[in-house]
């Protein structure tokens, strides 16, 4: 498989991935959704995440037929925060404006459970988002994606970090080498999250 670094110009080709695989996710389904059944929050939602890394040459993803990406993966560099204060700002607006104030309240507390899972000891890579596009799913792509990502983390001897929303992919982390390290439960639904690590060169 083919996997590329993203550009600026696969900014919204890689949104459009990442809103359509997380749009069921047990954890940011709910938290995203408004009352009202609005959806024009979600792809400005996650474009902050993709812009976010972008510029640090740790997004990568594997191109579809059609001109989707097909699988990506948004990385983060040691010590290097996913968004900048102008990012938060405008997502607290856009979310608090998209939410119930009751539902913004909770998303708020989701985003502190995340923080304070989060290691900060020993530097590592962070996998921030993993996601196939819909089109795409069944035939393993994430799994060669995230294989690829490694071996080149590997090579350089860095550890990776992960948040798992969903229950069902924690065995393909386990695959990967990665390795339950805690978790939490998402604020409105009570979903599991459970974090992940994985030392450089767990699969040797």
């Amino acid at each position: 498989m083919d996997v590329r670094t993203a550009t600026t110009a696969d900014v919204e080709a890689v949104t459009e991935t990442l809103a359509l695989a997380f749009r069921d996710d047990p954890v940011w389904g709910p938290a995203l959704v408004s009352a009202d059944g609005r959806t024009d929050h979600l792809l400005p939602f996650w474009r902050a995440f993709v812009v976010g890394a972008v510029v640090h040459d740790s997004v990568f993803l594997s191109d579809g037929p059609a001109g989707e990406a097909a699988t990506v993966a948004v990385w983060l560099p040691p010590g290097v925060d996913e968004l900048t204060p102008e990012q938060e700002r405008e997502l607290d607006a856009l979310m608090s404006d998209a939410l119930a104030p009751e539902r913004f309240a909770a998303y708020e507390r989701l985003w502190t459970l995340f923080e304070e899972a989060h290691p900060h000891e020993p530097p590592h890579m962070y996998l921030s988002l993993l996601a196939t596009h819909p089109d795409h799913r069944g035939r393993g792509i994430g799994q060669q994606l995230l294989a690829q990502n490694l071996a080149r983390f590997d090579a350089a001897g860095v550890p990776a970090y992960l948040e798992s929303t969903n229950p069902a992919n924690n065995h393909r982390y386990g695959r990967a080498g990665f390795q339950p390290l805690g978790g939490f439960r998402a604020v409105l639904d009570d979903a599991p999250v459970t974090t992940m690590w994985r030392e450089a060169g767990a699969n040797s």
